[in-house]
């Protein structure tokens, strides 16, 4: 994955983690295992950016916290679906590797953020 220009940007690192997730699907070749999976898989990993974006315009703290959170719950579960199509996909799981890493790290950032609110 690459380095944004400002790691800490989570609008950008979101919005380039769901461009390099539909880079990385249109390498897959389809088929009845792989359609429905990548199918899940876009949608986790695009939702993760809009959902953020969504929570840069909340309207109120606790709006903030929910669509945070749904961006912390998107991260895991295209973790998880990142796992499932390196099992369909062997040739691929490196660089579904570096996406899951991109993933965790975004997962970690989220969690951080909804402890920091709680406090």
């Amino acid at each position: 994955m690459k380095e944004t220009r400002n790691n800490y940007d989570l609008e950008e690192r979101t919005a380039k983690l769901g461009e390099n997730s539909i880079l990385f699907c249109k390498k897959i070749k389809e088929n009845s295992v792989s359609r429905p999976m990548i199918s899940q898989f876009v949608r986790s990993a695009t939702s993760i950016g809009a959902n953020y974006m969504e929570a840069n315009a909340a309207s109120s703290k606790k709006d903030f916290r929910n669509k945070i959170h749904i961006c912390k719950k998107e991260s895991q579960e295209t973790k998880h679906w990142l796992r499932m199509i390196s099992i369909c996909e062997p040739d691929k799981k490196e660089e579904a590797r570096n996406l899951w890493k991109e993933c965790q790290e975004l997962t970690l950032i989220f969690g951080k953020i909804i402890s920091s609110l709680k406090a």
